[in-house]
């Protein structure tokens, strides 16, 4: 897993530096740290920010662009200077590199250069190997094939069982901007919201979202949806999407409780996922669902291949439909089983506490935690133990508890 680089950029031409700006907010290992529209000030930008790299657009001025090149890598050597230019002189690419400049790319800037430039950094810093950067989280999205499967519950305690290693800092992020509830079954009253974050994007920083977020003492960290049901309006899926890129340069894992609409904000949390778990039950309904749901994310840029499916309740006594009948319909393996224990759940849910604190030896919360400890674990880990898990017991030997 790569790890985030914190970016400050100076560039004078306003046109130019939206087009640079645009482009690193696609890249999810680069944080934008700040931008800067002159030359004389971005020193000042660079000391109080601290950014891994720095950015330069030298052709609005190539000679203050140099000086103040020279003066960063005196002043800040911790900060590796990337220059931008238009022009392919090289007098002016060898005045850059004798002042502390360690790449100089071509512009317009090309995606791929700038990520090969940056893989450079990356190993001649040491970042890759964890020597210094910020470790990129893992983002998780919780989705439910229907309402009352679960979802929710499956959401806030995979937070609370990973929050539980030492090492870990997950966040929840409640994008049901609508009827969400993940407040409620972690018994907080929050000082701010995902509007509130939105709103005031354009500042966002380290201070100001960690400010934005509300402690549960578990250890898990809450980003509610909006208090007024207008507030769902006011998110956009560029600002959600630049949050979601500061949460994952800032904390291990990402667990995202989405809605049963699968609008937009929903699709592009699922796009930025590196997993995304489908809750369902066995029942007709669900199942169905499940099939339609999955068809859905393959039409949209193949999201279908980061589905894990999550049976909720296993062991129900009115379902009258085997695990083997659901593998028929769904066509597609099952990821996890979790055993039906509907009383603790819905006191843990009563209480505000999660499983690991309201009942932390059932076997529902046992189960609960050695999911969240195999999502965890890299893919390659991961198939190991399952090839090992099906010699052991067959097909879901793994995964039944």
């Amino acid at each position: 897993m790569k790890s985030v680089l914190r970016v400050a950029t100076v560039d004078p031409s306003e046109d130019s530096r939206n087009a640079l700006k645009t482009l690193l907010l696609g890249i999810d290992t680069v944080w934008l740290e700040a931008e800067c529209s002159r030359y004389d000030f971005f020193m000042d930008v660079v000391q109080q920010t601290q950014p891994d790299i720095a950015l330069v657009n030298v052709d609005a001025d190539p000679d203050d662009a140099i000086r103040m090149i020279s003066d960063i890598s005196a002043g800040a050597p911790q900060c590796a200077v990337l220059v931008v230019s238009s022009s392919q002189e090289g007098s002016l690419i060898l005045q850059v590199m004798r002042n502390g400049a360690r790449e100089f790319l071509n512009q317009p800037l090309q995606l791929d250069d700038f990520v090969a430039a940056l893989d450079r950094i990356r190993g001649s810093r040491g970042i890759a190997s964890g020597d210094g950067g910020i470790e990129a989280g893992k983002i998780i999205t919780v989705a439910g094939v229907g309402g009352g499967v679960g979802s929710t519950a499956v959401a806030v305690n995979t937070a609370a069982a990973l929050a539980q290693t030492q090492g870990n800092s997950p966040v929840i992020i409640d994008l049901d901007l609508t009827l969400g509830d993940v407040d409620v079954w972690l018994d907080i009253i929050p000082d701010y919201t995902l509007q509130d974050v939105s709103e005031n994007i354009a500042r966002l920083d380290y201070g100001l979202l960690k400010r934005s977020l509300t402690r549960h003492e578990c250890g898990v960290f809450l980003l509610p949806r909006p208090v007024e049901l207008e507030g769902q309006d006011v998110i956009r899926t560029d600002d959600l999407r630049r949050i979601l890129a500061l949460l994952k340069a800032t904390f291990s894992h990402l667990i995202i409780d989405v809605s049963k609409s699968f609008g937009p904000l929903d699709l592009s949390a699922m796009e930025v996922s590196d997993e995304i778990l489908l809750v369902t039950q066995l029942d007709l309904s669900c199942l169905r669902n499940v099939v339609r749901i999955i068809r859905h994310l393959n039409q949209n840029n193949g999201l279908d291949s980061k589905v894990e499916i999550i049976v909720n309740r296993m062991g129900l006594e009115d379902s009258d439909i085997s695990i083997n009948k659901a593998l028929e319909t769904i066509d597609c393996e099952v990821f996890w089983q979790l055993p039906n224990d509907y009383a603790t759940m819905i006191g843990s849910r009563n209480n505000g506490k999660p499983l690991c604190q309201h009942s932390p030896k059932s076997r529902l919360t046992r189960s609960i935690h050695d999911m969240a400890t195999h999502l965890s674990t890299d893919e390659e880990s991961r198939m190991a133990a399952s090839e090992a898990g099906k010699k052991k017991g067959g097909l879901f030997g793994l995964f039944s508890r």
